[in-house]
């Protein structure tokens, strides 16, 4: 079993737009996917990020089918904010997070992990979002925005994620600022990466074997 972390810079960068797109290509290619959610804030009745995300994995893995979108996820809070501040009640176990990520990777051939926010999210006061990365030994996908003042972002978050010895790729989702991109941003890209791709790429040539 693989297990592949989909984060970001920030919120609303596509993470999940990229986790349904993976998902999607994969069973494309008889690949039992999984999905696991670990924690989804801004949730009043239903998780409707899970809930996405799992009507994709179980139209192509049956042994997803039993499960509803509050299975997929370790804890879902009403407030919209980072995990430590939605949790109001300090009801966050990190060893439950990883009991939710074990029980469903025996479900799959390719567990996809979608983070909330980016690396440096407080899940609790003293534990980030990255800190579970690591201890996952997951392989990452970081999702990078194409809006103006993203290099910094992308920076900082390679930075980070070198730092911590992770194993991942990242990628740009071009879907903000897209006419100016290429004379904003790109040329940095160009210049300091000369391999980097944008998500629709990236996945493009995508196999199992590379993850």
């Amino acid at each position: 079993m693989k297990l592949l972390f989909v984060t970001a810079t920030n919120t609303n960068i596509g993470k999940t737009y990229v986790s349904l797109k993976m998902i999607n290509h994969f069973s494309q290619q008889n690949i039992a996917v999984g999905i696991c959610k670990p924690i989804e804030t801004g949730v009043l009745k239903e998780p409707e990020d899970a809930k996405r995300l799992l009507r994709a994995v179980q139209a192509g893995n049956p042994r997803f089918q039993d499960l509803t979108p509050r299975d997929i996820t370790a804890y879902t809070l009403a407030l919209p904010a980072a995990p430590f501040c939605a949790d109001t009640q300090r009801e966050i176990s990190i060893e439950q997070i990883k009991a939710k990520i074990a029980s469903l990777a025996t479900r799959c051939d390719l567990l996809i992990v979608e983070g909330a926010g980016g690396l440096m999210v407080p899940i609790t006061k003293e534990y980030k979002m990255i800190d579970l990365m690591a201890e996952l030994d997951a392989k990452a996908l970081l999702v990078t925005p194409s809006r103006l003042g993203c290099i910094n972002d992308t920076l900082l978050s390679i930075e980070a994620l070198e730092h911590r010895g992770i194993d991942f790729e990242w990628v740009v989702n071009l879907y903000e600022d897209k006419e100016s991109f290429a004379t904003v941003t790109q040329p940095f890209y160009d210049a300091s990466f000369p391999q980097w791709q944008t998500f629709e790429a990236w996945i493009e040539g995508l196999d199992i074997g590379r993850l």
